[in-house]
């Protein structure tokens, strides 16, 4: 409706579907996806966008599409440009090579990994989620907070060792995020065998803005082939495709599934393309606008801002 929304429980009582005025939040819709979505086409079929039902967005405050996620699991280096980019930024790599040789031999590298390896997986609490339209407080912990635009895929149906040939079933829709990350907090420098620290460079407040719309499956015809766009003040960040993906979501949900139960409600951060902060040695910064879209499923906006140990 062109970023304006109607009451889902109004609209149900409206037209007599007493399954869909009882849920009271997406998450309740989730739990029976499967009936919710029957009852959710009926509804569409039968409404009609009158002017006294819906209202702008920009009108209300927008709360995360999913009010919240059971679980969160993020998978990452799953874009190729962006590993890539990121190997040649750092010089990771056999020692002697020029640029143009570190850059095959990561292309190299990411062919083995596809053909031979599996995703990289990890788990985001569910207290670092806000809204689309949230300010981004950037706490005083670090000193280089990053973005990362994400295609954010919403689980309808649990299930444990789900096959990769299953796996979208178990799939309800879509939504963005923006899986935020203090560079500086990654590594563990007090004892490096520890590697990196997910819980204090992802998991702060604020650190996944998630929404505005959960978009089911049936409008997204093809995941693997949406446009995105991440602009900081003005300035084009990240413009890509989801068909740069090393793993598509068939083979996350398949990985994931492997070694965790999924549960109706789950997000999975399907991972982020080239042009992050690290690549321009550029970090968000006190007035900055972060602006992000994903083909089909709408768009966010964050203005950031400076805060303490609150």
């Amino acid at each position: 409706m062109n970023d304006r929304v109607a009451s889902l429980a109004k609209l149900a009582a409206k037209h007599g579907d007493s399954m869909l005025a009882g849920a009271t939040t997406v998450l309740a819709l989730l739990e029976n996806w499967g009936v919710s979505q029957q009852a959710l086409a009926r509804l569409a079929a039968e409404v009609s966008p009158e002017r006294s039902e819906w209202q702008d967005v920009a009108d209300l405050h927008t709360h995360p599409a999913i009010d919240l996620p059971r679980q969160i699991f993020c998978t990452g280096a799953n874009y190729r440009k962006h590993v890539v980019d990121l190997t040649v930024d750092s010089k990771v790599g056999p020692e002697g090579m020029d640029e143009a040789q570190l850059r095959q031999w990561a292309e190299n590298m990411l062919d083995e990994r596809v053909a031979h390896g599996e995703p990289y997986a990890f788990t985001k609490p569910v207290s670092a989620v806000s809204g689309a339209f949230d300010p981004l407080v950037l706490p005083d912990t670090t000193t280089q907070p990053d973005w990362e635009l994400e295609l954010a895929v919403v689980i309808g149906r649990g299930g444990y060792r789900i096959s990769r040939e299953d796996a979208l079933d178990h799939v309800a829709g879509y939504t963005i995020v923006n899986d935020i990350s203090a560079r500086d907090l990654i590594p563990r420098t007090d004892y490096k065998m520890l590697g990196t620290d997910w819980l204090r460079s992802k998991g702060q407040p604020g650190f996944l803005p998630l929404g505005p719309y959960f978009v089911p499956g049936a409008f997204v015809p093809d995941p693997h082939r949406l446009k995105m766009r991440l602009t900081v003040s003005g300035r084009v960040m990240q413009d890509e495709t989801t068909a740069d993906m090393l793993f598509g979501i068939e083979r996350q949900i398949e990985y994931i599934s492997r070694y965790t139960r999924l549960l109706p409600g789950d997000v999975i951060c399907t991972g982020s393309p080239a042009g992050n902060g690290t690549h321009y040695n550029r970090f968000l910064r006190e007035g900055d606008v972060m602006e992000a879209e994903i083909e089909g499923l709408g768009r966010q906006r964050q203005v950031c801002t400076r805060g303490g140990n609150d």
